[in-house]
């Protein structure tokens, strides 16, 4: 039966069975089972189309399966749109609208959705997504679109049984035909690339069925509810997979079986546990890693079972530290599969074969099924182990990382989901387990502290799994899931979690350990340290920052307690396993210490948000010591690192330091380390902390009073950047609030502010350095509005800069007066500054704040600013600021500064007097504790008797004993002869106290904390720095003992200071003694700003202000070096100090003045030699005409320098860039710009430029009339045309090629091509290509002339007729006309051929002839349209063109002398006599000459005057204008006539009838009568009537629109005239202020209209006729010809006689006001020629034609299609705006520049390549600017960045 069925139609065959198996006896479905045998059977190929077809008719069930489809869709009522898209699809994401921070849309619903005003922005999926659109577990209801709006399914049926039948039917079948596929197509090894092949093959030979699947699953919910039953029932599964199918004789069923569980063995996944896990791990570690697990299995277990197994053989060893993991757990994590439905089965062979697309997207497809969804999540979790096994062994991680997230994202993002998982499912355990085997895997032994008896393993960064980020995907989960409350929460309250994740953690502690090079540069520098630091973040941080966002409120003090008390176990173990004592190993450092910093960041969390006590939190004080340590050597190691001392170690140490504080990490790393050093400081001993810290910077050596001493630690020139360091460290300390009390507002405050104290930012720079408040994958910080309120409170907005030829500036931010003022804190900046210029620069800036603003004019110090009080919990910090050994340190530095001992610095005094000043604010309350210390003192109460720095800063002290080398100077020094009791004991006792105080003190406070209770080791400790570390190495001199007499206290050394820093005796002053007052003045604050006086001052203020005893002091201190005579009131200490800069001002002042001068002179000297700017700076400038007529021009030489006139021999050339161009054929009829469409329906046609007009008019000619005269009646180069353009230089020719040879030599990269004649201008840099020879001017040629001369027009117009008979002047052949040769040749080199040759005949010398007339024409209408079109006064300033034209003429002129105009066809004869036709000399076949009113006038009139033989005379030259001028005005009236309707016609004819008798010459009506009455005779006007030219006459037409439209025709002819007057005899150009002026103001320039009648307003178009023969008559003779030639051609006759000269100025296409209104059009839009979506599309801004940027499939011979588009619509100009980009490229010729982008966001910033995908707006200004440089041709001299295209754009 089933063979029969086979047999039949498809559809019939499907009906049929669809009826039997409604039947109840179950007889079709036996034979639908037989059929599907036939069908599926795995003898069949499954890409066999007929497999396919069978399928898709049967589940349709006879009906056609696009009529299923639809029929299905129509019952779909899922409200999910679940939409899967893969890598690089573009999606969006609304911040304003998500709940989850994966939250995506794609555009249709986001489009349709209401996000107005929302913080979104598009991007494109890096991983793959899905639309969450209608999921309101992810996303808010309000942002659904309308399609998934839950009301929108509620009135949708239910779905029919009958309907959906056969697919229940048929679909387990077609599931089990994939299973069985992918069974018999697997093979290992993957890595074989043989297999790799198979595989790949199997995968396309199941593309089709995958996309059946696909097909349904898109049907909607019915489908997928169906296929969900079929892939998560484990009957179906059992009956057809391994029930009776697998045993038995069913062969291949058998062996399919087989060979599933040869896979599942394969992959270590049946055997028995013992062996999975070994075989596993041999695997997984390699054998260099054995001992080392073996050794350390036990380590941070509190298993009882570790001691027995610890010294096993190695495989134990491996074992256990898997089963480490798993001791407490369920084993099965990481090794037992078993397979239950289709669903498990399928997702087991998808991870087998590493997630190919298809079954990723067909599985992702199902998840609008809810079912589907919980089952197909917790199918991932139980594969979960596998996944990451199989993703480790990949060779191809980053495609399968990718996949993997983009299902994960999908099932975790959910919280319900997540946490059902989580607790049926274990995912927490999978996880934190699968990490843990992971990381093992890549285990080494840590060489940190004691090499030898370290048993800490921590990670090697250079293995791939780190290098390559392969642990993304399981950190990138984990993160996802830790978001949710419920899980976190879960995680917080399983002690064996945290303690598994702590081991976890330990991994990381101390990784990537770094060691000093002393000796040689280390061979090869490693960059493992990018992988070491990625690690820290995204495995240790970035979980931390999850955990910490729920440990907010009271009622988790819990969780916080649990995860400090396990940070502090692990840390515990850590110190036992470096085997860590007191002191760290010199010259090594890590900066990973994540087991620390999760202490402090949950430590701050604590104490800020959970009000718990801190001391509850904190460890013993030993615990509390080591603690400090490494954080504190990474502090030291970065000023190492910045002090150049780790040299040797290349520069990827640097790179870490950088990293270590850059803004993406600074508050993973920098930040915890210094609240936990804060911490320690404020727990422990103060004196302890100060000389620990000033021991780790290796400067103990340094801090002693002699001037000169030994460090054994440190080179000298390295000792004081390490002081400087330790001090800043110290002030940063005591300082930063960040962790101590700061709020979030003030936290991001401080940030913003320090980072636009650097430099001015754009909005996105900042969002980027602002240390986001990491909530994990927000990838933003949290309230986006929040951050613009305090944007717009701390900083002003700069709106983007525009000047042509500067770069394009974007839109800034910048700090407010205010902030300057007020908030600028110098601290914060050192803090956050990768780079150390940067400080430089936020003081620089600050330096020019207090000027421009007046506040102070020297140079300020960093300002002193107050700070934010203190979270009660850390006040014990400030003890540091008064305990003894910070004050000797500080006593000693003012003393080495005032005695100016060497490696002193102005910052060393700026920070000294900073730790001063803090200590001053900060006064300790004075308490018992004072009294009780003195009975402690050891050895340094003879420095200080108490603490309190107001009381120390007046004590006096006398003597200190120094340690010195022999040599130094203190040895001769005797010690007085009479010292009191008192001094002596205090000589005695310092002998200890200013040597060993400080590393003396630091040791015996720490045995005496870890020995409390034996005095004897207090002893031992006091010896033993003494005999250990002070004995000085033989080699250099002896160190002896010395006593200095010092009788200063730090007051006395402050003031001093003051007298030192101002350059003045006596320069301070106290002010209280001058006011009665005092107290007024004591507000210190009002001084904020200012040097190193001005901060003593305000110490000594402050001083006096806290004891009284202080000001005494002070005052005392004062009177003793100044006289006692108060000085006058108005003479401050504030003046004397400034005496000395101001004289230094003066100086300074000077020195500017003289600079300014010289700029200015320089200046002016460059603003005449050349044109630096663009198209617009001051007015144009005629080379050779300028000159006073009387002599020659003379010309410099830019290479020589030598100054002469351009001689025949030696020709002088100007410096020109030749450029073909298309711009003016670009210009259109309509003055408004074409739109650019956006859609499909708006079209751009070409028919309407200039360019395209030009082309059917000489077609059109061509047909009809003689070639050689029709190429003389138009001018060609609308589109092509060479455009020539100088800068202004001249050189020598000769100079010019020597400097060409020199450039070819010359092998630096240039950015043009010498080989093509390129060159920049050795003057002015401008870009060139040819030199353009200058043509000898004799003086007497150019004789003044005034209209009055008493010559007749008909006497002029013979002279002119003579000249044209004579011969032409043949050039001598001279290095001059070689040259002029050699730059034609240039000229004609620089344009496609294509644009030249318009004749019938290529070649022909009309052609030449045309094409070297229509480059003069071009070059006058671009100037034209650069002087804004026209010649009014507005236009004249606007241009700046160095202008070539005169030169560029005579060059021209002289190669078209060399052709004769045949006397019989001279159109000069036509013009101006009455001649006879003669039909006879004209046979048949020969086509007649094109009429005169069909000709161009502005192309004859350059004929003319280009070809007269000799030089030019004016006279002459206006006869020729005032002939032609007359052709033009009856072209002007016959346009007319055509465009009157027939009654109009009539009645013009007859009025002007009327008028003939007076001066009928000069009368328009009277020539318009004629006209109509002479084209009347032929049936010319017939034709028209009906043609669409008669369209154009809606108004009634009047004399004054008559007149109107008349001097509109002229005055294009005028303008060209006029400038080519201009450039031939130097004449100014005529001003005028209004445009209506414009037409008399020109006739009167060009002699046709007498200057007495200039005045009247009228200037009439007619007067200005003057008619060598009777006007009606030539008219006549004019009309019959256009007569004659009109029968052969009478359809044509009006397009060639109407002639309309006037187009408007060429612009770019108009773009939409919204970027995102392009894009979505043209990015998704197919190719024209290839059909596909290009990966780059591009859009010419010239003409809307869209292109693939180097796309191959439209390339023409190796053109690629945008620079062939460049040439065909530019002629080798290309304006391009790529889609993808938002960026214009431009192509010229054979180079391209990025050029920018004038679409901005609303911050006035570029979004290139979209990164940021924020809403972008047209910026008006930029496309000006684009379109000026487009027009002006100065894209080459403006931009700078050119590159060669290869012709691959």
């Amino acid at each position: 039966m089933a063979v029969s069925l086979l047999r039949r139609d498809k559809r019939s065959a499907a009906a049929s069975l669809k009826a039997e198996c409604s039947r109840p006896d179950g007889r079709g479905v036996q034979l639908l089972n037989d059929l599907l045998d036939s069908v599926l059977s795995p003898e069949r190929a499954l890409a066999e189309a007929e497999v396919i077809e069978w399928c898709k008719c049967l589940i349709a069930g006879g009906e056609s399966f696009d009529d299923f489809c639809k029929m299905v869709c129509a019952y779909d009522n899922a409200t999910l749109c679940g939409l899967v898209w893969t890598a690089n699809f573009v999606a969006y994401r609304c911040r304003t609208c998500g709940i989850s921070p994966c939250m995506s849309l794609c555009a249709e619903c986001f489009n349709a959705g209401e996000h107005t005003g929302h913080d979104f922005n598009m991007f494109r999926s890096q991983a793959g997504g899905a639309c969450d659109c209608g999921d309101s577990s992810v996303m808010r209801d309000s942002g659904f679109c309308k399609r998934h709006r839950s009301t929108a399914s509620l009135n949708i049926p239910s779905v029919p049984n009958e309907l959906m039948m056969m697919s229940e039917h048929i679909l387990p079948r077609v599931i089990l035909r994939l299973v069985q596929h992918l069974r018999d197509g697997y093979s290992e090894p993957v890595s074989d690339p043989a297999t790799e092949r198979d595989l790949q093959k199997t995968l396309q030979q199941m593309d089709p069925l995958i996309s059946l699947l696909e097909d349904l699953t898109k049907m909607g919910g019915a489908t997928r509810s169906i296929l969900t039953r079929v892939l998560a029932n484990h009957q179906i599964y059992k009956d057809l997979c391994s029930g009776d199918l697998c045993t038995g004789e069913k062969t291949y069923a058998k062996k399919n079986y087989e060979k599933y569980l040869a896979a599942l063995k394969g992959s270590g996944l049946v055997t028995s546990k013992e062996r999975s896990v070994t075989s596993v791990l041999d695997q997984m570690a390699g054998a260099s890693n054995v001992t080392i697990l073996g050794a350390t299995a036990g380590t941070g277990q509190m298993d009882s079972s570790d001691e027995e197994e610890q010294d096993g053989n190695q495989r134990v060893g491996k074992r256990k530290r898997v089963e480490l993991c798993n001791s407490t757990k369920d084993p099965s994590i990481m090794d037992i599969l078993k397979h239950k439905c289709f669903l498990e089965e399928i997702l087991f062979w998808t991870v087998k074969y590493e997630f190919p697309q298809k079954m990723v997207t067909f599985l992702l497809n199902m998840l609008p099924d809810q079912d589907y969804k919980i089952a197909f999540t917790k199918t991932f979790v139980q594969h979960y182990a596998f996944i990451m096994k199989t993703l480790i062994k990949s060779h191809e991680s980053d495609t399968m990382s990718n996949r993997i997230v983009h299902i994960s994202v999908q099932l975790f993002s959910n919280e319900e989901l997540a946490r059902q998982v989580t607790e049926e499912c274990q995912l927490l355990e999978i996880m934190v387990t699968v990490l843990l085997y992971m990381m093992e895997s890549c285990l080494i032994k840590s060489e940190l502290q004691d090499e030898e008896n370290n048993f800490h393993v921590v990670v090697n960064c250079g293995e791939p799994l780190l290098k390559n980020n392969t642990y993304w995907p399981l950190v990138s989960d984990f993160i996802n899931i830790l978001s949710h409350q419920s899980v976190a929460k879960r995680f917080l309250e399983d002690q064996g979690l945290l303690q598994m994740w702590m081991n976890f953690v330990s991994f990381f502690q101390g990784m990537n350990l770094n060691k000093r090079e002393l000796n040689e540069h280390v061979e090869f520098e490693s960059q493992t340290y990018y992988a070491a630091f990625a690690a820290e973040l995204e495995a240790c941080a970035q979980p931390m920052w999850g955990l910490l966002t729920h440990c907010k409120i009271r009622e988790t003090q819990g969780y916080t307690r649990t995860v400090v008390r396990y940070c502090l176990d692990a840390l515990q173990d850590w110190f036992d396993a470096i085997n860590f004592v007191d002191e760290p190993a010199p010259n090594q450092v890590t900066f990973h210490l994540p087991l620390h910093r999760y202490y402090a960041m949950f430590l701050s969390k604590a104490i800020r948000c959970q009000q718990l006590d801190l001391d509850s939190l904190l460890p013993d004080q030993e615990m509390l010591m080591k603690m400090m340590v490494h954080p504190l050597q990474i502090q030291a190691s970065l000023s190492e690192i910045h002090s150049n001392m780790w040299v040797r170690n290349g520069l990827q140490i640097k790179g870490q330091a950088m990293t270590y504080v850059q803004s993406h990490f600074c508050n993973s790393m920098i930040d915890p380390d210094i609240f936990l050093l804060q911490v320690c400081a404020s727990r422990l001993d103060p004196d302890y902390f100060v000389s620990s810290v000033f021991e780790r910077f290796k400067v103990v050596d340094l801090l002693t009073m002699a001037s000169q001493h030994q460090n054994a630690a440190l080179d000298t020139e390295h000792e004081r950047s390490m002081l400087e360091g330790a001090l800043t460290f110290l002030v940063i300390l005591l300082s930063l609030r960040i962790h101590l009390g700061m709020t979030d507002d003030e936290i991001l405050r401080a940030e913003m502010v320090a980072q636009l104290c650097m430099s001015d930012r754009t909005h996105s720079t900042l969002l980027d350095l602002i240390p986001e408040n990491p909530n994990p994958k927000s990838g933003i910080i949290p309230g986006s509005y929040y951050f613009e309120n305090m944007l717009s409170a701390v900083a002003d907005f700069k709106a983007p800069v525009f000047e042509p030829g500067g770069s394009m500036q974007q839109g800034m931010y910048t700090p407010k007066a205010d902030v300057w003022n007020q908030e600028f804190d110098p601290i914060m900046v050192i803090l956050r500054t990768v780079y150390r210029r940067d400080v430089q620069s936020a003081m620089d800036r600050y330096m020019g704040f207090l000027k421009q603003t007046g506040k102070f004019c020297g140079n300020p110090w960093p300002p002193y600013r107050e700070r934010a009080p203190l979270n009660p919990s850390y006040k014990g910090l400030m003890r540091i600021l008064h305990c003894k050994t910070l004050h000797i340190v500080l006593f000693t530095l003012l003393y080495k500064m005032s005695m100016d001992h060497q490696n002193m610095s102005e910052h060393i005094l700026c920070m000294v007097l900073y730790l001063i000043e803090l200590g001053l604010d900060n006064l300790p309350e004075e308490t018992v504790e004072e009294e009780e210390m003195f009975g402690e003192e050891r050895c340094s109460d003879s420095w200080f008797h108490g603490t309190n720095i107001a009381t120390n800063l007046n004590h006096v002290i006398n003597y200190v004993r120094v340690r010195v080398p022999e040599t130094a100077p203190e040895v001769t020094r005797e010690p007085p002869a009479s010292t009191s009791s008192d001094t002596s004991s205090f000589v005695q006792s310092s002998n200890t106290a200013q040597v060993f105080s400080l590393v003396a003190e630091r040791r015996r406070k720490f045995q005496e904390i870890i020995n409390r209770n034996s005095d004897n080791a207090i002893q031992n400790a006091d010896v033993r720095p003494k005999t250990s570390k002070w004995t000085a190495p033989s080699s250099t001199p002896q160190l002896t003992t010395a006593i200095l007499e010092v009788r200063e206290s730090m007051l006395s050394l402050l003031i001093k200071l003051h007298y030192k820093l101002s350059g003045k005796q006596n320069s301070y002053y106290p002010f209280w003694l001058e006011d009665s007052e005092s107290t007024s003045r004591l507000d210190p604050m009002q001084q904020s700003h200012g040097d190193g006086t001005t901060a003593v001052e305000r110490i000594l203020i402050k001083t006096a202000a806290r004891s009284r005893q202080n000001k005494c002091s002070i005052e005392e201190i004062c009177r003793k070096v100044a006289p006692p005579v108060p000085p006058k009131k108005n003479s401050s200490a504030d003046k004397k100090a400034l005496d000395k800069e101001e004289r230094r001002q003066k100086a300074r002042e000077r020195q500017q003045k003289l600079l300014a001068e010289f700029a200015s002179r320089q200046k002016s000297f460059m603003e005449t030699a050349m044109d630096l700017e663009s198209p617009d700076s001051d007015v144009a400038m005629d080379i050779g005409s300028s000159e006073q007529q009387d002599s020659e021009t003379v010309y410099d030489c830019v290479i020589c320098g030598q100054s002469g006139p351009s001689t025949e021999e030696r020709p002088t050339g100007l410096v020109v860039l030749l450029q073909a161009s298309s711009v003016l054929g670009h210009r259109r009829r309509s003055t408004e710009p074409k739109k650019l469409p956006t859609s499909d329906e708006e079209q751009i046609y070409p028919e309407d430029t200039c360019g395209t007009a030009h082309d059917v008019r000489i077609t059109d000619l061509q047909q009809y009339f003689k070639d050689s005269s029709c190429l003389q009646s138009v001018s060609i180069g609308w589109e092509g045309g060479v455009y020539v353009q100088t800068c202004g230089h001249t050189l020598h020719i000769d100079c010019h090629k020597s400097y060409m040879e020199s450039l070819r030599n010359d092998q630096v990269l240039q950015s043009f091509s010498v080989d093509k004649g390129e060159f920049t201008c050795p003057l002015c840099r401008q870009f060139a290509n040819s030199v353009l020879p200058c043509y000898p001017e004799k003086s007497e040629e150019k004789s003044i002339w005034s209209p009055y001369i008493s010559k007749t027009l008909q006497a002029l117009i013979e002279e002119v007729e003579e000249q044209q008979e004579q011969l032409g002047m043949f050039p001598s052949v001279t290095n001059l006309s070689k040259e002029m040769e050699s730059v034609m040749k240039d000229i004609k080199n620089t344009t496609q051929k294509k644009y030249i040759d318009y004749g019938k005949t290529p070649g022909s010398p009309d052609n030449d002839f045309l094409f070297m007339y229509s480059v003069a024409r071009l070059n006058l209408e671009l100037e034209l349209v650069h002087r804004g079109g026209n010649l009014c006064l507005g236009g004249a300033s606007a241009t700046t063109k160095r202008s070539c034209l005169n030169q560029l003429l005579h060059v021209l002129a002289m190669h078209m002398r060399l052709f004769r105009i045949d006397s019989a066809y001279n159109p000069w004869t036509r013009l101006t006599r009455l001649t006879q036709v003669i039909d006879s000399g004209i046979c048949d076949d020969e086509k007649p000459e094109v009429p005169l009113l069909y000709r161009d006038i502005s192309s004859l009139l350059l004929i003319l005057v280009l070809t007269m033989p000799q030089e030019l005379h004016k006279e002459h030259f206006t006869c020729i204008v005032k002939v032609l001028y007359n052709l033009l005005y009856t072209q002007a009236i016959a346009t007319l006539s055509v465009r009157f309707s027939e009654e109009e016609r009539t009645a013009w004819k007859n009025s002007g009838k009327l008028k003939i008798m007076c001066n009928s010459d000069k009368s328009w009506e009277v020539l318009l009568s004629h006209i109509i009455g002479e084209l009347s005779k032929g049936k010319l006007y017939c034709a028209s009537d009906t043609d669409q030219v008669s369209m154009l006459s809606t108004s009634v037409w009047s004399p004054q629109s008559i007149e109107y439209s008349i001097q509109q025709f002229c005055l294009p002819f005028l303008r060209t005239t006029s400038l080519l007057q201009h450039h031939l005899f130097g004449d100014d150009l005529p001003n005028c202020q209004r445009t209506e002026e414009e037409f008399g103001m020109l006739a009167s320039y060009l002699g046709l209209l007498l200057s007495s009648l200039q005045s009247s307003d009228e200037a009439n178009s007619s007067s200005c006729l003057e008619w060598p023969v009777a006007a009606l008559d030539i008219i006549s003779q004019w009309c019959s010809e256009v007569m004659t030639s009109a029968e052969s051609h009478s359809e044509q006759v009006m397009n060639l006689l109407v002639q309309d000269p006037q187009w408007s100025l060429p612009c770019l296409l108009q773009l939409p006001e919204n970027y995102n209104t392009i894009f979505q059009y043209y990015h998704r839009k197919a190719c024209v020629h290839c059909s596909k979506v290009p990966k780059d599309p591009a859009l010419c801004l010239v003409c809307g034609t869209f292109v693939c940027l180097k796309g191959q499939c439209c390339k023409q011979q190796s053109y690629c299609e945008c620079v062939l588009h460049s040439q065909n619509c530019g002629a080798g100009t290309g304006i391009f705006l790529l889609i993808n980009a938002s960026v214009i490229i431009v192509i010229r010729g054979h180079r391209f520049c990025l050029w920018g982008s004038v679409y901005l966001d609303t911050h006035g910033e570029e979004d290139r390549d979209l990164r940021r995908g924020k809403p972008l707006y047209l910026c008006s200004e930029r496309y000006k600017v684009l379109e000026q440089q487009w027009v002006t041709h100065t894209f080459d001299h403006i931009n700078k960045r050119w590159g060669a295209h290869y012709n691959g754009l």
